[in-house]
Parts: structure tokens; sequence; C-alpha cells
């Protein structure tokens, strides 16, 4: 027979500061306190005013053209926030003016890196930056040649495919803002893609996900980036064939293995 004694209060304490999930939650009676319903009440709406937020682009773009790093403008061919939501697929291409826009931007690059909100604006807003200040500031620019940002406006990770391709990069790194949950409204994702192109699979892609203080932190984020950008360059590939190793390295070998290519 299972023993239903209760936890020990120093084990709960434990296990709660191991995980921001919805454990050991007080009771009243038959059902929850009312503090711990209106804290789900309230992390509800947090999720779903984050999917509905809108991201201010034209101050991204100036603190990235303040910080000496040249950026382009696009959009995806959902033309509104509702369209964007209820038509994934408009999300996943360019419109037509900015396909051209960008083709003006076309050259030789190794890596082209692409913001866009998501479906959460306010982890773009607050993460974007201090992951592409720690990552361009470890890639090695004499071997790396890297294509004007890329802000898009209501685009989806697919999105950087068709980003990519127009602009001639053999790799897309997309920034973008993931699917709000109720302990997280503004988890930050990159989906790295070798020879990005429209039709490319998930399958193809390497994810980091829940990039934010409270979860992948910055550094270790930019690290393991640094390090896919890096093997996937070397392989030739992206995807299921290349797996996360960056935490045997040492900082100076992920260095060296930029170097050497």
């Amino acid at each position: 027979m299972a023993d239903r004694r209760p936890a020990p209060p120093d084990m709960i304490s434990k296990l709660r500061s191991a995980t921001p999930a919805r454990i050991f939650l007080p009771r009243a009676g038959a059902g929850v306190t009312t503090r711990a319903t209106l804290d789900f009440q309230l992390a509800h709406a947090e999720a779903r005013d984050a999917v509905e937020e809108r991201l201010d682009v034209d101050t991204l773009f100036d603190e990235l053209t303040s910080r000496g790093l040249p950026a382009v403008r696009v959009r995806s061919a959902a033309r509104d926030r509702r369209s964007f939501l209820l038509r994934p697929d408009l999300g996943r291409r360019l419109d037509d003016e900015s396909r051209e826009r960008l083709k003006s931007f076309a050259g030789d690059y190794d890596l082209a890196f692409v913001i866009a909100e998501g479906l959460s604006a306010r982890a773009i807003a607050r993460h974007a930056i201090p992951i592409l200040e720690r990552t361009l500031s470890s890639l090695d620019r004499t071997s790396w040649k890297i294509a004007p940002i890329v802000l898009a406006e209501q685009g989806r990770v697919a999105l950087g495919d068709d980003i990519g391709e127009t602009l001639g990069a053999r790799l897309a790194a997309v920034l973008i803002g993931e699917r709000p949950g109720l302990s997280s409204p503004d988890s930050l994702g990159v989906y790295l893609t070798f020879a990005p192109r429209v039709g490319r699979t998930e399958a193809e892609r390497n994810c980091l996900s829940n990039i934010r203080p409270q979860g992948l932190a910055y550094d270790e984020a930019a690290r393991k980036l640094l390090y896919l950008c890096n093997e996937a360059r070397r392989r030739q590939l992206t995807g299921v064939e290349l797996k996360d190793e960056a935490e045997t390295l040492a900082p100076e070998e992920l260095r060296a293995i930029d170097v050497k290519n």
C-alpha cells in the first residue's frame, strides 16, 4: 500500500525551489487557496498578454544601430497580429516588398541573425540584444562574414529560411519569442539552420530554448550558440545529426574551433 503521509515541510521547500512548476499548492478544503488561484489567473493573463503584445521595432532598431550593428527591417506576409495567429503559414514567408528590399543586401555571408517577436514580444525586448552582443563578441570577425541583422515583424521560425536564402547566408540564427507558459511569458528561443531555404523541416534545425535569467542564462546560451555555429559550419549541417556538446569544451577551445575554420 502506498505511503500517504504528507511530505515534511523542508522537503517541500526543497522541491519547490528546484522548479517553477506549481507543486504542493496550499489547500483550502477540497480546493486550493485563494492566493494560489489568483496567482494562477495572473500567470494565465500574463501569458495571454505576451501573445498579443507587439514588438517595438523602432526602439529595437535604434538600439542595434546605436551599438554599431547594421540592421534592416522586414515583414512577413501576415499583415496584422490576428492573421499572424490564425494563419501560421503567413508568418513563415516574407511579403513581396520585404523580399525585394532584402535582395539589395544579398551577399556572401556565413551567418545571418534574424530577430522575430514570434509569440512573445517581451522575450525579444528583454533578451535578444544581450544574447546577440555576447555571441557577436565571441565570433572571430576575420573568419565570419555576418549579414546585417534582420528585424522581422510578425515572423515565425521558418521565416528565417526565406530570409537566409534571400540574403545568401550559409547559416541562419533566428532569435524568437517562444510560446508563453504559465511560468515563463518571456522565454527566448534561438533556432539555427544550415543552408536555409524555404521548405526546411524542424528536424534540420538546432534549438536553444528557455533563454532568460530564470532559465538558460545569457552567457551559457551564447556559449552553446557559438559551439553550434562553429560545428554547423565545419560539418555542413544542423538538426538531429548535430548534438550540443559545448559543455565539454573550455572557452578557449571554442575560439580555437572558430580560428581553425
